[in-house]
């Protein structure tokens, strides 16, 4: 949460050539709705189920870059269907989180005091997405497009 998957992500399509999808844009587009009606009306349970159903469609349909959720690897269904596919884990530190994220208007993990929820979500997830990324870029200090620039050059270094 705030380390700028979509931004970066949408910047490294770019930069790539391919398309780009927002996993939280797909739930959306599945559910009809907002992905803060979706956790406010049905709960968290279902939205990750919806989550790890337009995971599994991109990964089967998108040929590009796909920004996740920052939840969406928690569940173990979802971390099994990106086995074998090249994961980017754009790590932030809990003071840039805090300014990206600003109060958390819009995020429905942050209800209540946003300084120590985020500190609790990076404490919970960060093992799990250093578990699975095969490549990890700090995002702390740096803008979208530097941060673009350099998973660019390494996907372009492992493919030489």
């Amino acid at each position: 949460m705030g380390a700028g998957k979509t931004t970066v992500g949408r910047l490294l399509a770019d930069a790539l050539g391919v398309g780009f999808l927002d996993s939280d844009h797909a739930v959306e587009a599945r559910a009809g709705k907002p992905v803060q009606e979706i956790f406010v009306d049905d709960g968290e349970a279902a939205f990750r189920a919806l989550e790890r159903t337009a995971v599994a469609a991109a990964l089967d349909e998108h040929d590009g870059v796909l920004a996740l959720g920052g939840g969406a690897v928690l569940d173990p269904a979802t971390r099994a269907l990106l086995e074998g596919h090249r994961v980017i884990f754009l790590k932030v530190g809990l003071a840039d989180a805090v300014k990206r994220v600003g109060l958390g208007a819009g995020r429905p993990l942050l209800l209540g005091n946003v300084r120590a929820r985020v500190k609790q979500l990076l404490d919970e997830r960060t093992p799990v997405y250093e578990g699975l990324a095969r490549i990890t870029v700090d995002t702390d200090g740096r803008s979208p497009q530097d941060v673009a620039a350099e998973i660019t050059e390494l996907i372009e270094e492992g493919a030489r």
